[in-house]
């Protein structure tokens, strides 16, 4: 008798979903331009990164910009991981080499001062990205000659 049940093969069917739901399954995909970062529903790109040997994650922030949020997780897994890391901006992470030797050596940093690190560097990108997209506003604008305030104006 077990003989019997074992050379039985199964014979449930697998339900198939319909085409028009797989197509659309497909369609709802979120876009991921970067490595370790997602978009909230409300447009605000948020980065995060999984602790080696670990199942907690490390918060890096919240930032208006895709590019901003991919900028703090490279710093983070640069930390974290060390030279061997696959970054979003290989050549961007470091201009200084003062600043990538000792990030080279600092490999076992604890996680606050990763996500402190991270954090600083997506809000100067968040910044930076956010200021050469604003037009020029009217007080920002150097005014070139004072004016004579005991003089009635011109019309």
């Amino acid at each position: 008798m077990e003989e019997k049940l074992q050379q039985e093969p199964c014979r449930r069917k697998r339900r198939q979903p319909p085409q028009e739901e797989a197509d659309t399954h497909v369609a709802t995909r979120p876009f991921k331009p970067y490595r370790g970062i997602r978009m909230r529903k409300w447009g605000k790109w948020v980065a995060e990164i999984r602790e080696p040997n670990k199942r907690s994650r490390l918060w890096l922030g919240s930032y208006t910009t895709a590019v901003a949020a991919a900028r703090a997780y490279d710093t983070a897994v640069f930390y974290l991981r060390g030279s061997s890391a696959r970054l979003n901006f290989p050549n961007l992470l470091f201009q200084e080499e003062g600043d990538r030797s000792a990030a080279a050596a600092a490999v076992d940093m604890p996680a606050s001062l990763i996500r402190e690190k991270a954090a600083e560097v997506g809000a100067r990108v968040d910044a930076l990205l956010a200021r050469s997209a604003m037009p020029p506003s009217p007080s920002s604008l150097v005014i070139a000659a004072k004016p004579d305030l005991n003089q009635i104006p011109e019309s």
